[in-house]
């Protein structure tokens, strides 16, 4: 894959997330010496599981979506996903709950969704395919121009090619807006609105070019990975040892410096090292704040105070007794008028009156994460980071959860939990993630692109950042996106000093992403 090697390179990657793996999966291949060091015990950050009296559950993403991006990594290494775990695409895709009553299951097919859509509004199943061709034509443009061709400056966004390219996709305005030009039933607009959540946005905040999301829904199709999307990081992880991937866990880094001859590592055991770079998969508002020297930092505090975040997660992960009846593998409950929830998060941060929120039920699909008889069900608020999430809060929040669900899905889980855990801004919070955001930054206009963190540190030569805060931004596609696009930055930059016989650290250009 590689046109520069890397074979006299050392590179520590610090946090083993999807951005994290995908990067060591690229620099390895491309001959370099890579040591993944991360705190925790397992592997893939947020996307970790949970393992207890025989049930398995994933702790952050639980949707697979976008399978060509993770056909086209593993294919980067002569490799496929299917040699490493197993898909079952879902039918239906989901299942909605309207809290005035009304139900609905989406088709995995075209003809169903066209049906279920007319139902709602005369002429919406036309409508439909109008919205989905130029769904797909935003995806593929935006795939192409935006996603896997890097485009780091300002500048590379005023490309002719890039314009012409783009002729007839809406990338301005808002979703909602966008949305609103081919529906007018609330509830249609919500069904291809709702895949926002999965960018940390919302359809009052997120660019238009967005609606791509739809297609990635509708047409590309939901699917499921047997034994979770902890399977799928089990996967990424079996590739990066198969590559030649060194792996530290339970060990925290504290501190990345620089040094005459590359930039030096600490973690908490007071071990030091040097390497030749390090690509950092936390966030970079915590590498800045919490791991380099004071004083030493691409931007202030006030900065990373002023970003919008995405989301943060209150998540209720229940083992329980007996079957789930009405929830299906993926379920939404939405109000009939969601904007308050979305105001909640983003313009006057608050817990939710009356929650839109998602239940996710693998049990359904896999019968390997719940002993027999008994259900996995995790529960998913999307709230607003920041918030004040002590003990009493959340319990009432927990049982205001668990009364809403069975008030509109007819679903009591109440008496028939038998394992519970639960996560929320303060765990987010922990794990580095700025005001306890579950996601990263959320894909505003002024968020989106070359106006996301760069790729390269300014503050330390030698440093580098990847992950769901860099461009293309938040998912778990994305995330393994960002690792390729961080691993082509580092062998640019080899290739640059391997040319020009100075310093590196006085390489014209070296430090512009």
């Amino acid at each position: 894959m590689a046109t520069t090697h890397l074979d006299s390179e050392s590179v520590a990657v610090v946090g083993a997330g999807f951005g994290g793996l995908s990067a060591a999966c690229h620099l390895a291949d491309a001959g370099a010496d890579v040591t993944v060091i991360e705190r925790r015990d397992g592997l893939g950050g947020v996307a970790g599981r949970i393992e207890r009296d025989g049930f398995r559950f994933d702790t952050g993403p639980s949707w697979y979506l976008m399978p060509e991006v993770f056909e086209r990594f593993f294919g980067r290494f002569g490799r496929a996903p299917e040699s490493y775990y197993s898909l079952t695409r879902l039918d239906p895709n989901y299942r909605v709950f309207w809290k005035d009553g009304d139900s609905a299951a989406v088709p995995a097919d075209r003809s169903g969704q066209r049906s279920l859509f007319e139902s709602y509004e005369e002429g919406a199943g036309a409508a439909l395919d109008d919205y989905l061709d130029n769904a797909a034509e935003a995806y593929e443009v935006g795939m192409a121009e935006f996603v896997y061709k890097r485009r780091p400056r300002l500048r590379d966004w005023l490309d002719p090619g890039l314009l012409r390219a783009a002729r007839g996709v809406s990338l301005l305005g808002s979703m909602d807006d966008h949305a609103g030009s081919y529906f007018d039933h609330p509830k249609l607009k919500q069904l291809v609105e709702y895949t926002l959540v999965f960018l940390g946005g919302s359809p009052y905040n997120t660019p238009a070019l967005y609606s791509l999301m739809s297609h990635v829904d509708f047409d590309l199709g939901v699917y499921y990975p047997q034994g979770g999307m902890a399977s799928v990081v089990d996967g990424v992880a079996c590739l990066a040892r198969e590559l030649g991937v060194s792996f530290e866990t339970g060990t925290a880094v504290t501190r990345i410096e620089q040094a005459p001859d590359g930039v030096v590592v600490t973690t908490e055991r007071g071990r030091s090292r040097t390497v030749d770079r390090v690509v950092s998969n936390a966030p970079p508002a915590h590498t800045e704040r919490e791991l380099l020297p004071a004083g030493t930092a691409d931007h202030d505090p006030e900065y990373w105070d002023s970003r919008t975040y995405a989301p943060s997660a209150f998540l209720l992960y229940l083992g329980v007794e007996g079957d789930t009846e009405t929830l299906d593998h993926h379920t939404l409950v939405l109000p009939a008028d969601w904007r308050d929830h979305f105001e909640a998060i983003f313009d006057d941060p608050a817990w939710p009156a009356d929650p839109s929120y998602y239940v996710n039920v693998p049990s359904r699909t896999d019968d390997t994460v719940a002993p027999d008889g008994h259900s996995t069900v995790v529960v998913l608020v999307p709230v607003a980071p920041g918030l004040d999430d002590g003990p009493d809060r959340r319990e009432r929040y927990r049982e205001a959860v668990l009364d809403d669900v069975a008030s509109h899905t007819g679903v009591d889980l109440h008496d028939r939990i038998v394992v519970e855990e639960s996560a929320c801004v303060s765990e987010f919070a922990e794990l580095g993630y700025p005001a306890g955001t579950a996601l990263g930054l959320a894909h505003t206009l002024r968020q989106t692109g070359p106006f996301r963190p760069g790729r390269r540190s300014q503050a330390i030569t030698g440093l580098y950042h990847t992950g769901s805060f860099t461009d293309p931004g938040i998912g778990v596609p994305m995330c393994l996106i960002a690792g390729e696009h961080t691993a082509e930055a580092v062998r640019a930059d080899a290739a640059a000093e391997t040319a020009t016989p100075t310093p590196r650290s006085l390489v014209p250009g070296f430090r512009a992403d």
